[in-house]
């Protein structure tokens, strides 16, 4: 499946990246097959541009961003079409995060979720909408190279990805059998960019 090859490739690139940490002191200390180690990344990229076209009939509304590139998105709430003119401003924020999360043998199990949501603004609020996807797989370590400072994870449909990590050091925090668990968040938000309309 594409989107899983996909989600662990993008786990790749967040596996160089992870740290060990060391858990808080506490009363009783956590036994081995508990402990994991976890890290995450984000990064959000906001874009400035202008409604180029509203197409009432069909509930599309066309943008235009500063570098002259169009695209064209589905208003779900149709009267608020009547609000967005050619030429208003919009921002666009998209955003990507990534957290994995190493998990001892035992204590998870192979498999991935995809989970799609949508929203958009009340009646009175300036126009906008969201759309998110959060994508969650759970594969596991097949092979660790010290030398090479590689680890293999194989995901739950059976493909294997081989990802060079930056700091050997995690390597030392893992084990053949243990599991990774990637959950990979897009969202993108767009609103025009000025206040709503007072009712009259």
């Amino acid at each position: 499946m594409r989107m899983l090859t996909a989600a662990m490739l993008i786990g790749g690139m967040l596996v160089t990246q992870v740290q060990a940490q060391t858990p808080a002191p506490a009363e009783k200390p956590a036994a081995p097959a508990e402990a994991t180690v976890a890290k995450g990344a984000a990064a959000v990229v906001k874009v400035r541009g202008t409604v180029a076209a509203v197409d009432k009939d069909n509930g599309t509304v066309k943008l235009k961003g500063p570098k002259g590139r169009t695209v064209t998105i589905e208003v779900r709430d149709r009267a608020k079409l009547d609000e967005i003119k050619v030429g208003d401003p919009v921002l666009a924020t998209y955003t990507e995060a990534v957290v994995l999360q190493l998990k001892k043998a035992g204590t998870a199990t192979p498999g991935m979720s995809v989970q799609e949501t949508r929203a958009t603004s009340k009646p009175g609020e300036t126009p906008a909408g969201a759309i998110g996807r959060e994508i969650q797989v759970t594969g596991t370590i097949t092979a660790i190279d010290q030398k090479g400072h590689t680890v293999t994870v194989k995901g739950p449909e059976g493909n294997s990805e081989t990802i060079k990590v930056k700091d050997p050091k995690n390597l030392k925090v893992a084990k053949v059998g243990d599991m990774v668990e990637l959950t990979y968040i897009q969202a993108l938000a767009i609103a025009l960019d000025k206040p709503a309309a007072k009712a009259k």
